[in-house]
């Protein structure tokens, strides 16, 4: 079994523990984002995000939809 990973949010700098290794056990995984919605926030990080962050980029992207698909 692999140590998880300690990160620092880019976004809101919480420390969270990162476990790409075995992701159904990491923080992020059950943050269900569709494709647009993954390329959105991609667009602006290019590391992980804290849960709470995910969630909150989420929300914001029905916001920012039509501006960035027509970028």
């Amino acid at each position: 079994m692999c140590t998880p990973e300690k990160k620092t949010c880019p976004r809101c700098s919480a420390s969270f523990e990162c476990k790409a290794d075995t992701i159904t056990e990491c923080q992020c995984y059950h943050v269900q984002l569709n494709s647009e919605e993954r390329m959105f926030i991609e667009e602006c990080y290019d590391d992980c995000l804290c849960k709470n962050c995910l969630l909150e980029l989420k929300s914001r992207y029905l916001v920012f939809k039509d501006k960035y698909l027509w970028k």
